[in-house]
């Protein structure tokens, strides 16, 4: 089994709330790196940023979503925030063209088959320093993600809208891991 499991999906979907559960449980996790890339860029005022320079942002992301898939999740079960796949869904949804190492890294760098999908939830959406977005356009990147996941024969599994403990069990569960 590869054990680079994805969660993915819209922002504000809970996603880092179940990967940060996942870890107080015992089990390691990539970063997400859109955030890193925004926290960075904001401190060294950069221009790599989605309301600055979108094609840019999406490099750095890529350059990131790279290091983590050498990085993390060699032999043993790894929970990943996002993936590089994601970034070729953030491109087409701000139709950014496409780099030819985007489109060799979504070919070459395989995760677990099964992708956990986090569908937009109004309800625990919020906006921050780093998340601009409306939820209206959560759910149009949401569609672009899940599309690009089907693009490169992913198998999406949907998280239940459902507490953060019981999101946890669901995707254990789904992967016939035990809870600690």
């Amino acid at each position: 089994m590869n054990n680079k499991v994805v969660f993915t999906g819209g922002p504000g979907a809970g996603k880092t709330s179940v990967i940060e559960y996942l870890k107080q449980l015992g089990f390691p996790s990539a970063p997400e790196v859109g955030r890193k890339v925004i926290q960075t860029q904001v401190a060294t005022d950069g221009r790599a940023l989605p309301w600055k320079n979108k094609a840019e942002f999406r490099d750095e992301m890529v350059a990131e979503e790279h290091n983590n898939y050498l990085q993390y999740g060699c032999s043993e079960l790894t929970f990943f925030d996002r993936s590089i796949i994601d970034c070729y869904g953030y491109s087409r949804l701000e139709n950014i063209s496409l780099s030819e190492s985007l489109l060799m890294y979504c070919n070459d760098l395989k995760y677990h088959n099964e992708v956990f999908v986090f569908p937009p939830w109004e309800a625990i959406y919020r906006n921050d320093l780093e998340r601009k977005q409306s939820f209206r356009e959560a759910v149009e990147t949401y569609d672009h993600i899940t599309r690009a996941y089907e693009e490169y024969g992913y198998d999406l599994i949907e998280v239940p809208k459902v507490s953060v403990e019981e999101r946890a069990e669901f995707v254990l569960s789904s992967l016939s891991v035990p809870s600690p």
